[in-house]
């Protein structure tokens, strides 16, 4: 059985053989030797050797030593040796060591004496410590602080043993004379924290009696004293708390920074009045801006989305002081800023934060910044989310973001292109405008995915005759000279593009080659050359306006097919909005050519991969379209993919707005509570802010704030049972989990007619999870119960197992007693919670996570949307996939679910099912996430819930 150590120092290389030799070093005369054998004696006692006949030894050898360093160690040779015997008491050789005590503690050297009254502090043994209380005594009045300071801790330690008040039974008295007469900072700490512990109401007067200089004691008092004030007002209906408050803000102007953010945090905990959380607030903003540590940045972050949560109103004040540590340069700081600026937005100051946000992107063009295009794509989500809530601000920015589409960072330039086509169905007023500057820029843009964004606005939003035909002239100048490349035949090579030799690259793909005829014979056939015309520019030359051309020779078919649909559509409204019809013929017949091009480039067997079929028959389909156009096409073309668009948009509000309604939602008062009227109530002197405090808690009083979540069904699902009824010991356990802790609340009853002893609740644990205390042995009476308490620190979001037993001895068998337990098992839904993201982020972690549990689809359950809300329900997750796109019966179903750990991990599921001719279900349940453990736990609890059961 283990024993509980103040002591812990690492030897491996001990051993029970070396007791020989360090009793010889001890009984030498070389001081070095002494030294060296009292530091292996140690170790080997910490190793859990036993040394018995060392005492004496040491005892004869070492006592009487002088060296300083001797007399160190012998103090903690002292502390971990056995001081008990088998039955408890106290060993008789104890007393050997008194009268040596006694001495170190009258010695004229103040180390040996301070060191002495540390060793004692650490003593629970009455026998040995009676004797030694009133040399104890003595040292308080000593000269020196060091030596106070340690003989103020000892009476302290002495007198908060189990039967101390009797050994210093004036202990109270004499350490609060002590406290009135004392300079040194860290003996009036000491002198002071004893009051706290043993004599509250003592320590409560001294702090009272000094409020008014509470401010100029030493940070180590500031501390303790906010302490006790938390620890007093913790009790309910405290009449007096507006002075402790009182007391609390005068330590905000504390020097140190420790205690100043120590008090904002006790302040928000002990008042609701706005003045408070006002200073606490504040208090917050400073250290945010003062402290360099990016550490300290995050924690004083996590302490203001907790005001926001309860103190929105407060908080929304200080936004611009918060935005302050975006000057930081670490992105983790960056983003929590933003997501907390964000969550603060209102009509009042949402114009200010976006014109810092602004100030903040065009520094991200310097290129100073690390990682300036993360950051800058941060700054981009955080002004598009400005601008969906608050629609006024997006003129102010918009132009400025658009030069940012042709961005090397692509995400950044496809969050610049998402916000500008949100903007543009959104802002009519800003629609011709946002038109023309993206004209004008779109020869910038160098990403596939922005060009496809870009071509859609285009095509979409070009009204007038002007922009049509500025939009289909900028495609056609992107496009570059058609055809994309030249056939000739063998040895006359010629080009599309101009005569000029320097701009063409002509690549000759085969000379003569087998082909296969009908009949499928092979033959021999003289082949054409195939020019391809690239455009060899020099950088920044006018030529590099050709975006869309180097895309598409480089294989891009999609963007070809993009491009296609634009044309088509600017066609067609050029037909609204253009008199002539040459005019028109003549754009729908360059449309023609552009597509035909794209389709021959496609087919030619220059390119490493033909064209797709999806983007072969969208081109065609365009090519059809413009060929015979009807009114019902026209319509489809030209208004439903933007009614389809703002539809989108819309549920996209709804949602957020009905989650907001969800999160908004307060208790209530009951019916019979007590209302107390604020205009009524007696001021008795009080001061302005003890006033709001007061007024605060009858709000929450009314309100249910006070009121905790108490379900006791709930707690009572969690109870598990780890033994029969029939067992000799019956046990239960409550497990509650904490996050990165699980404590389990163990009851034991001992159900037989005879005393157990030696009682031991044993656990051990599979997976990642860590017993922190040692078992320790209990003697139950017949018919008693007893509450044990175990507590498991948790690494990662894994199920685990816990599983032991009980061991326990009674008087009539000399064998101990086993009792099995059942296992417990830690469920995963403990530590996930559902979450929601973009659906740009999912995909792209969903690329990026190289874990992936595939589950299939094995249920009773025969209507889709009914498994999905099961696996929803089972899981604990959420779909971020909207109810628009699962409306409807077509017998398959697609979606996505998303949910975040406690450890910040992201667990990613997509479900892809489809219904049978039988009726049943069929496809896979696919997670995945950046560690083995969620993924490998999620896909066994949707294995074991999936069938439909309970």
């Amino acid at each position: 059985m283990e024993k509980p150590s103040t002591l812990l120092v690492h030897f491996d290389k001990g051993s029970a053989a070396m007791a020989g030799e360090i009793k010889a070093d001890l009984e030498g005369s070389d001081v070095a030797a002494k030294v060296d054998a009292m530091k292996r004696a140690v170790m080997l006692l910490l190793n859990g050797e036993a040394l018995p006949t060392l005492f004496i030894t040491v005892v004869r050898y070492v006592l009487p030593s002088e060296d300083h360093t001797i007399q160190k160690l012998l103090l903690l040779y002292l502390e971990i040796i056995d001081k008990r015997d088998a039955a408890g008491r106290g060993l008789p050789e104890m007393i050997l060591i008194c009268q040596n005590l006694r001495n170190n503690l009258h010695h004229p050297n103040e180390y040996i004496r301070g060191v002495t009254l540390r060793f004692l502090c650490r003593l629970s043994e009455p026998e040995v410590l009676e004797p030694l209380v009133p040399s104890i005594l003595e040292n308080l009045d000593h000269r020196h602080h060091f030596i106070r300071r340690h003989a103020l801790s000892a009476i302290s330690s002495i007198y908060r043993l189990p039967h101390g008040d009797q050994l210093v039974p004036d202990a109270p008295e004499l350490v609060e004379r002590a406290l009135a007469s004392e300079q040194d900072a860290s003996a009036r700490r000491n002198a002071f924290l004893m009051l706290c512990v043993c004599a509250q109401e003592r320590a409560v007067a001294y702090l009272l009696s000094n409020a008014d200089r509470v401010a100029e004691w030493p940070d180590l008092l500031q501390m303790a004293a906010v302490d006790l004030i938390r620890k007093v007002c913790r009790s309910p209906n405290r009449a007096d708390k507006g002075r402790y408050i009182k007391i609390i803000i005068a330590l905000l102007s504390s020097p140190s920074t420790a205690v100043v953010y120590e008090c904002a945090g006790a302040l928000v905990s002990l008042s609701s009045a706005p003045t408070a959380v006002r200073a606490a607030a504040n208090t917050y903003c400073e250290l945010l801006s003062s402290q360099s540590d990016n550490n300290v940045k995050l924690i004083v972050l996590d302490r203001l989305y907790e005001l926001r949560t309860s103190h929105r109103d407060v908080m929304v004040d200080v936004v611009m002081d918060v935005l302050r540590a975006l000057a930081s340069p670490n992105l983790d700081v960056k983003r929590k800023v933003l997501d907390l600026v964000l969550d603060l937005l209102t009509p009042r100051n949402v114009e200010e934060v976006v014109l810092y946000l602004k100030k903040e992107v065009v520094k991200t063009q310097a290129g100073e910044l690390e990682k300036g295009g993360e950051y800058r794509q941060m700054l981009v989500q955080a002004i598009h989310a400005c601008a969906v809530e608050y629609p006024e601000v997006a003129g102010s920015v918009v132009h400025l973001l658009m030069d940012f589409l042709g961005d090397t960072n692509v995400a950044a330039a496809v969050d610049v292109v998402l916000f500008v086509r949100e903007i543009i169905e959104t802002n009519p007023k800003l629609r011709v405008s946002m038109i023309q500057r993206l004209i004008d820029t779109f020869y910038q843009i160098r990403a596939s995915r922005v060009c496809s964004c870009a071509l859609w606005i285009l095509g979409e939003y070009s009204l007038s005759l002007s922009e049509v035909e500025n939009a289909i002239s900028t495609i056609k100048q992107c496009l570059g000279d058609l055809p994309f490349y030249t056939v000739s035949e063998e040895g006359e090579a010629t080009d599309s593009a101009k005569p000029a030799q320097p701009v063409v690259n002509s690549v000759t793909v085969s000379s003569r080659r087998p082909v296969v005829l009908a009949d499928g014979t092979y033959a021999t056939q003289s082949a054409a050359t195939e020019a391809i015309s690239t455009p060899s520019v020099a950088p920044g030359s006018l030529s590099s306006t050709l975006n869309l051309r180097s895309l598409i020779l480089s294989g891009d078919f999609f963007l070809a097919a993009v491009i296609s649909c634009t044309l088509t559509k600017l066609v067609l409204r050029l037909e609204e909005v253009q008199p002539s019809m040459v005019e028109v013929n003549k754009a729908c017949t360059g449309a023609l050519l552009v597509m035909t091009s794209i389709l021959q480039l496609g087919q030619s067997s220059y390119l490493p991969h033909p064209i797709d079929n999806d983007s072969y028959d969208r081109i065609v389909l365009c090519v059809r379209l413009l060929c015979n156009t009807g009114d019902d096409v026209r319509k489809v073309w030209l208004q439903s993919c933007r009614q389809s668009f703002a539809k989108m948009l819309a549920e996209k509000q709804f949602r957020e707005t009905e989650e907001m309604k969800a999160k908004a939602q307060i208790s209530h008062a009951q019916p019979d509570d007590l209302i107390d009227f604020y205009h009524l109530k007696s001021r008795r002197g009080m001061s302005q802010l003890e006033l709001e405090d007061e007024v605060q808690d009858d709000l929450k009083a009314a309100t249910g704030g006070f009121t905790k979540d108490a379900d006791d069904a709930n707690r009572l699902n969690r109870i598990l049972q780890l033994t029969g009824f029939s067992d000799p010991v019956y046990a239960e356990a409550y497990v509650t989990v904490h996050h990165y802790d699980i404590v389990l609340d163990v009851t034991i009853i001992n159900r037989t007619k005879e005393t157990l002893q030696n009682l031991c609740l044993e656990l051990a644990t599979m997976g990642d999870l860590k017993l922190v205390d040692r078992p320790q042995n209990y003697t139950l009476a017949p018919e008693l119960s007893k509450q044990i308490r175990a507590n498991i620190k948790v690494s990662s979001t894994e199920t685990g197992v816990i599983f032991g037993n009980i061991v326990y001895e009674t008087s009539n068998v000399m064998e101990r007693s086993v009792v099995v337990l059942n296992d417990i098992h830690i469920d995963i839904m403990d530590y996930i919670s559902p979450a929601t993201c973009a659906d740009v982020t999912f995909r792209n972690m969903w690329a990026e996570f190289e874990w992936e549990n595939k589950v299939a689809v094995n249920t009773v359950i025969q209507n889709e949307k009914e498994f999905l809300d099961h696996i929803i329900k089972s899981t604990n997750m959420k779909c971020i996939t909207p109810p628009s796109a699962l409306d409807g019966e077509c017998g398959f179903l697609a979606a996505n679910l998303y949910a975040k750990s406690v450890f910040g991990e992201d667990a990613l599921v997509n479900i892809s099912i489809e219904k049978q001719f039988d009726g049943k279900l069929s496809g896979y349940i696919r997670i995945r996430s950046k560690t083995q453990g969620i993924a490998l736990s999620l896909g066994d609890k949707i294995t074991l819930k999936q069938k439909g059961g309970s």
